[in-house]
Parts: structure tokens; C-alpha cells; sequence
């Protein structure tokens, strides 16, 4: 085997379901914890993982990701580090509150965010390109440390698409082109040759109960 087929495995994980996603709020930085539902989640994602023997799981300092984390690192008796380029994006003004709120309040704000979110300027925000760049210099950096094994990445949904965009090359605008269910799993492959594959995406096979946030 050369350096060209050594083949790392990346498992990437939006954290479970937290009071922000039911109660349909911009999420951000707010740091809230996995709710009834979540919890069970991040239990039967971890028992799903497990199969893979991940050598590390790398987490969101915040409190609904590095809960899910922590589930996933026990059930494969992996090392759990944070990584702060996986936090979630910087909301500005918009963070913990209602979706619906915003839509009434910036009305043309609200309608780039479901057209184009590329090209959302909020206040004291990231933009996504913000995002992808940092995200994937954090994976990038973790796929060279790890080549041949397999890790895990928790985060959120916010900066999964931004990083699968960038990995795979998908041009702006990739936002709403992809899905990703709390406590889903999606799989990338990454060796030298190819650089990053995606071979399975939004995997939700694991979960008992998930409600389907669309925007």
C-alpha cells in the first residue's frame, strides 16, 4: 500500500436535538443543552459509530455537540478532544432568536437567508465562507495527524454544509443543496490520490425519533 491509497475515514455528526431546534430559534453560539429527545440521540448515534472504532472524536465546544461527543467517545473508548473551528457559526444579533421573528423583522434579510445565505451580511456575524475556511482547516489538519484511521467530527448543521461544500468542491450556492438531520451521520473518505469523497450522507437509520428541520 503507497501513500496515494492510505485511506482515512471521517465521520461527521450533527449534534442532537437541542430546545433551539424544536422551539424553531436561529441557534448560533447560544450554548444549549441536548433536551429528552437529544439525549437518546446522541446514545443511539454513538451505539451506531461504534462499529466503526473511530480513533478520536473531535467536538464543538458547545454544550449540545460535546454532549453528543462524550456519548460517542464512551461507547468506542476513543479520545475526545475540542476543536473550536467546529463551533457553530457566529450569529451576531440574529443568535437564540425566533426564526420567525427575523423573517418579520428583516423581511429581505430573511429572504437572502432562504435564497442565498452565501451572501448573508449580519451584524457582527460570520458569513459562511467564514465558516467553511475554518472548519476545514481544523479537518484538514486532524486528516493529516490521523491518515489511515478513523475519526469523528460533531458540530453543527451550520458549519456541516459550509465543510462538506468545501471538501467536495461544490460552488456557492451549496447551502440548501444538502441535509443534515440532528444526530445523522454523513461519511467521507479522504486519501492523497482523490483528496475528499463523500460516500454516504444524512444516515438516520440509528435514530427512534427525529423531527426534520427544513429551514
Amino acid at each position: 500500500m503507497n501513500e496515494h491509497t492510505i485511506r482515512t475515514t471521517i465521520l461527521l455528526v450533527r449534534h442532537g436535538e437541542c430546545r433551539g431546534n424544536v422551539d424553531g430559534l436561529f441557534r448560533g453560539r447560544v450554548d444549549f443543552p441536548l433536551n429528552e429527545t437529544g439525549l437518546l440521540q446522541a446514545e443511539e448515534v454513538a451505539e451506531a459509530l461504534s462499529v466503526f472504532r473511530p480513533e478520536a472524536v473531535f467536538s464543538s465546544p458547545l454544550l449540545r455537540a460535546l454532549q453528543t461527543a462524550e456519548s460517542i467517545a464512551t461507547a468506542s473508548s476513543s479520545h475526545l478532544f475540542i476543536e473550536d473551528g467546529f463551533n457553530n457559526i457566529c450569529l451576531g444579533n440574529w443568535e437564540g432568536r425566533p426564526k420567525k421573528e427575523i423573517a418579520e423583522l428583516f423581511p429581505e434579510m430573511w429572504r437572502t437567508w432562504l435564497e442565498n445565505p452565501e451572501a448573508l451580511s449580519v451584524e457582527g456575524a460570520e458569513s459562511l465562507n467564514d465558516v467553511l475556511v475554518r472548519s476545514k482547516k481544523s479537518l484538514d489538519r486532524i486528516v493529516a495527524e490521523y491518515q489511515g484511521k478513523t475519526v469523528v467530527a460533531v458540530t453543527h448543521r451550520t458549519v456541516l454544509k459550509p465543510l462538506l461544500a468545501g471538501c467536495l468542491g461544490i460552488p456557492s450556492p451549496y447551502f440548501w443543496k444538502t441535509h443534515m438531520d440532528t444526530a445523522a451521520y454523513s461519511v467521507l473518505h479522504f486519501d492523497n490520490l482523490h483528496g475528499y469523497s463523500l460516500f454516504c450522507l444524512n444516515q438516520t437509520n440509528h435514530l427512534s425519533r427525529f423531527t426534520t428541520e427544513w429551514i
